[in-house]
C-alpha cells in the first residue's frame, strides 16, 4: 500500500532504529508533531546489538518502560576476563552506581519492538519503505524529498534528525563529514548455546587470545558470539570452539544461529547539528562493539535531544538551547571511541611479550578495588556527566559529588517513610523526578529553619504561576526534609533542579530564587 506523508510536519526522524524510535517517542509524548520514516519494508527480524546499560535502563524507567526490558532480557551481573589461557579476574556490575547493578542481554530486534509499541501509545507510527533523498533550506526549516517506492514526497519540516546509521543520508545532505577510521580487523557473531558451561548463565565472558572471543548471555540460555576470525572464509563457529576449549574442553556450541562477518568503524562526526539538521545515534558516531557502547549511546543521544526540541517547539525556550545537544552528547560519542580505539589496539597484540605485559596490567586493575569500580563505572556508561555544559548552573558541590550540577541524579538513595511526601508513590528519590518537565527538589538538613523552607517553596511555586519561571520547564516543587543530607554532602538546605533526561541541571545551595531564576534564564534564553 503506497506510503501517505504529511505534507508538514515538525520534526522528521530518519531512522526507526533504537534512537530514532526513542526519539520519535518521546517528541510524540511530549506532543510535537513527528514524522519518522525507514528505508527498510519491515523491521528487523535479527541484528547483533545486545547489550542495554544501566544508564539506558534509568531512562527506559523513566518512561514506564523497564519492566518489559527486564523481563524479556537477561541479566549479566558479571565480565569474566580471560587471557592465554587463564582467568585474570572479573568485573562485578553491582557496584556501578545504578539500582541496575547489571547490564541486561536483549537482542536488538526485541529492543526496537518495545520502543516502537512506546511510539504507537503515543500516538505515533514507522512509515516504512521510505527514503529521504533530498535536503533543502526552506524559511526557518527544512524541505525534504522522501521517496516511497514510485512515489516522491515533499516534508517541510521545522528539523530533521538523522537516526540513519553509518551511512546516514541525513549527514551526508547536510554537509557533516565523519571522523575517523575504519578497524582494520573484521569482526563476525554467531547466536548459540553452550553445552558444558559450567559458570552462571548471568555474566559475558571474555577471552583475550590472539583470536579474541566474547560471548554476552541472552534469554533462553543463549549466547551471541563475536569474534575475530583470522581470515574471510574460516569456519566461525570452529574458530570460536578452539578458544573456548582451551578453557572448557568439554564446551560445545550448538543450536548455531545467525553467523556473519562485519567491519566496523570508529567515527565521529564533525558535527552533531548543522542548522535545522540535527544527527544522532551511529549517523553521529560509531564505535568498536567489544565494550557495548553503540546502542546505549545512540539512546542517551535521543533522551538529551527530545526534551529540548519540546521545549523550543512549544516556545517556552529559545533555540539556542539546541545548540547544547552538541555541547553534551559529543565529548561522550569521542570518550567511547577513544576508549574502543585502545580495546582494539590491546586485542590486536600479537607478540607474546606485549600480551604477557598487557594481561598483567589487567589482572593488575581488576586486583584493584578503586581500579576495578572504576572500570565498572565506565562500562556501564554511568561515567556520563555534562558538568562542563553551558546549561548546566551552580559550583557542583563539592569535588565531583554524585549530587552535583551536570551528573545523573543517583538512582540509588532511598527515602525513609517519614520524609515521603503524600501520595508520593515512590521509595527512591529519583523517581519523584520521572516528569516530562523539571523536578525542582529543596532537600533539607534537619538543621534548616522551618520558616525558611516554608517561604522558599512559596516563592517557588509563586515563580511558577507568574511565568518568571515557566511551568513548561518546571512541571513541580517537591519539598523532603533528610535526616540524611549531610551524610550526602548536602547544605542545611540544598535545591536541585533535575532535567527530564534524568541529569540535574542546578544545585544552589544558597541564594536559591535568584539560582532558579538564573538557571531558568540561561536555560531558556528568553
Amino acid at each position: 500500500m503506497p506510503a501517505t506523508l504529511p505534507s508538514q510536519t515538525c520534526v522528521l526522524v530518519v531512522g526507526a532504529g533504537p534512537t530514532g524510535l526513542l526519539l520519535a517517542g518521546e517528541l510524540q509524548r511530549r506532543g510535537v508533531p513527528t514524522l519518522l520514516i525507514d528505508a527498510r519494508a519491515e523491521a528487523l527480524h535479527w541484528d547483533r546489538a545486545t547489550v542495554i546499560h544501566p544508564l539506558s535502563l534509568e531512562i527506559f524507567e523513566a518512561l514506564g518502560l523497564v519492566d518489559r526490558f527486564l523481563e524479556a532480557g537477561c541479566r549479566q551481573r558479571r565480565i569474566l576476563i580471560h587471557a592465554d589461557g587463564q582467568r585474570l579476574g572479573e568485573l562485578d556490575l553491582a557496584v556501578c552506581g545504578s539500582r541496575y547493578g547489571f547490564n541486561i542481554g536483549l537482542s536488538e530486534e526485541v529492543t526496537e519492538a518495545i520502543l516502537t509499541d512506546h511510539l504507537e501509545s503515543a500516538g505515533g507510527t514507522v512509515q516504512r519503505a521510505c527514503r529521504l533523498v533530498a535536503l533543502q533550506p526552506s524559511g526557518d526549516g527544512v524541505t525534504a524529498t522522501v521517496s516511497c517506492g514510485e512515489q516522491e514526497h515533499t516534508v517541510q519540516a521545522r528539523w530533521v534528525v538523522g537516526c540513519d546509521g553509518l551511512r546516514s543520508t541525513t549527514r551526508e545532505l547536510s554537509g557533516i563529514s565523519f571522523e575517523g577510521h575504519a578497524i582494520a580487523r573484521p569482526w563476525a557473531v554467531f547466536d548459540a548455546a553452550v553445552e558444558g558451561w559450567a559458570d552462571s548463565h548471568e555474566l559475558n565472558a571474555a577471552y583475550l587470545d590472539a583470536s579474541p572471543l566474547i560471548l554476552t548471555a541472552l534469554p533462553e540460555q543463549r549466547w551471541r558470539v563475536y569474534l575475530r576470525p583470522a581470515d574471510e572464509q574460516g569456519d566461525l563457529v570452529a574458530e570460536a570452539s578452539a578458544v573456548l576449549r582451551r578453557y572448557l574442553p568439554a564446551a560445545r556450541f550448538s543450536a548455531v544461529e545467525n553467523p556473519s562477518r562485519f567491519h566496523c568503524h570508529s567515527r565521529v562526526a564533525s558535527a552533531f547539528r548543522a542548522g535545522p539538521v540535527f544527527v544522532a545515534g551511529d549517523a553521529a558516531h560509531v564505535c568498536s562493539p567489544a565494550e557495548g557502547h553503540g546502542m546505549n549511546c545512540g539512546l542517551q543521544d535521543a533522551a538529551n535531544l527530545a526534551w529540548k526540541l519540546a521545549l523550543v517547539h512549544h516556545g517556552a525556550a529559545a533555540p539556542a538551547l539546541l545548540d547544547s545537544y552538541e555541547q553534551e552528547r559529543r565529548p561522550v560519542a569521542q570518550q567511547i571511541c577513544r576508549s574502543g580505539d585502545a580495546t582494539e589496539q590491546a586485542h590486536a597484540l600479537q607478540e607474546s611479550e606485549a600480551r604477557a605485559a598487557r594481561d598483567r596490567a589487567i589482572a593488575a586493575m581488576l586486583a584493584n578495588p578503586v581500579a576495578r569500580q572504576q572500570e565498572v563505572v565506565a562500562e556501564t556508561e554511568m561515567n556520563v556527566s555534562y558538568a562542563g555544559s553551558a546549561i548546566s548552573g551552580g559550583k557542583g558541590g563539592k569535588g565531583g559529588h554524585p549530587l552535583a550540577a551536570g551528573q545523573r541524579l543517583p538512582t540509588t538513595i532511598a527515602l525513609p517513610p517519614k520524609a515521603l511526601p503524600p501520595g508520593a508513590g515512590a521509595t527512591l528519590l529519583h523517581q519523584l523526578t520521572h516528569r516530562r518537565g523539571h523536578t525542582l527538589l529543596l532537600l533539607a538538613a534537619p538543621q534548616a529553619p522551618p520558616e525558611a523552607l516554608t517561604t522558599l517553596q512559596a516563592e517557588l511555586e509563586a515563580e511558577r504561576a507568574t511565568g518568571t519561571v515557566p511551568p513548561a520547564l518546571v512541571e513541580a516543587v517537591v519539598f523532603l526534609s533528610l535526616e540524611e543530607a549531610p551524610s550526602l554532602g548536602l547544605g542545611p538546605l540544598t535545591l536541585l533542579a533535575v532535567r527530564p533526561d534524568g541529569f540535574i541541571g542546578l544545585r544552589a545551595d544558597a541564594d536559591h530564587l535568584s539560582a532558579v531564576q538564573r538557571y531558568a534564564a540561561r536555560l531558556l534564553g528568553c
